[in-house]
């Protein structure tokens, strides 16, 4: 399946889409992201953190969190993980995969396995989806407070976190690898 996913990503990859894509990203990261989380931090009449930013947290820490967020703030937490906490994960899954496509088609022979590595946002995707199920279902569950369902929670956020932090470093090592090929797709390799 991860090789289907790879290869799909290697055939959709252009230029404009990648393009087009970090303005989807930008927009999302820059703008809508932090917008919700502004709304979120006035409804809760606080500056207290969505969970899905935190990389670590106990159990007891996510309830006093929930708690301090309020009715209102726990409401509109709720909406912006069922909406836009579905939507910007898969804009930067594709967004990466395609980038990191772009980026090893320039730096790597085709036949290297690299080349398999820009499915690594797609980690980043699975996780962040099973931490937001898990945020929804504690918001849902609300005064429940289940500490398995926290404790898987924030160990999904965590390896959403790791395979965001390995995806940055392959763009910034596809990068380095393509700037030395003079961002020449490698059809055939010429050696550094």
């Amino acid at each position: 399946m991860l090789n289907t996913i790879s290869q799909k990503f290697h055939s959709w990859t252009t230029g404009w889409r990648v393009f087009i894509l970090f303005i989807a990203e930008a927009l999302m990261m820059g703008y809508i992201m932090p917008l919700a989380g502004g709304i979120l931090a006035l409804a809760a009449n606080n500056s207290v953190l969505p969970l899905d930013l935190m990389f670590f947290y106990t159990p007891r820490q996510a309830f006093e969190m929930m708690d301090k967020y309020g009715e209102v703030g726990r409401s509109i937490y709720l909406r912006i993980e069922l909406t836009a906490d579905i939507i910007y994960p898969i804009i930067y899954t594709l967004f990466y995969g395609l980038l990191l496509s772009w980026l090893f088609q320039r730096a790597f022979k085709p036949e290297s396995s690299m080349q398999k590595w820009n499915v690594m946002p797609v980690g980043a995707w699975f996780f962040d989806m099973l931490e937001n199920v898990g945020i929804v279902s504690m918001l849902m569950m609300y005064p429940s407070k289940p500490e398995v369902l926290a404790w898987l929670t924030m160990i999904f956020g965590s390896l959403k976190w790791g395979f965001f932090v390995v995806t940055v470093v392959l763009v910034l090592i596809g990068l380095v690898r393509a700037a030395l090929n003079r961002f020449r797709k490698q059809t055939e390799f010429s050696r550094i």
